[in-house]
């Protein structure tokens, strides 16, 4: 069992950043690959980026490629979700999620894998 808290969500302008964080409690954070989802108004949870339990190998929706980056430190228990360069495309609640499934560099990008989640973060970009 984990239990998962994100923080770091606001309201930027269009073109700023923010650095999202979710703190993992319970047991073995670092045997759980995890991953960030988002879910704007109206639409279905979608994938954002993931990393794998060790943090080797990662994946990044098309959309955010090249301006998010997800990183873990697993000595902190802490998954971490950079974004730059943001547009208000990218306004919606942001979750953490984490899965046992796979192996040390197995990244998971299916949202029904994954088993924990948080409760999200709001994040707002205005135009």
């Amino acid at each position: 069992q984990v239990q998962l808290v994100e923080s770091g969500g606001g309201l930027v302008q269009a073109g700023g950043s923010l650095r999202l964080s979710c703190a993992a409690s319970g047991r073995s954070f670092s045997s759980y690959a995890m991953g960030w989802f988002r879910q704007a108004p109206g639409k279905e949870r979608e994938f954002v980026a993931v990393i794998s339990r060790t943090g080797g190998s990662t994946d990044y929706a098309v959309p955010v490629k090249g301006r998010f980056t997800i990183s873990r430190d697993n000595a902190k228990n802490t998954v971490f979700l950079q974004m730059n360069t943001l547009n208000a495309e990218d306004t919606a609640v942001y979750y953490c999620a984490a899965t046992p499934r796979g192996g040390r560099n197995t990244i998971v990008v299916d949202p029904t894998q994954y088993n924990f989640w948080g409760q999200g973060t709001q994040v707002t970009v205005s135009s």
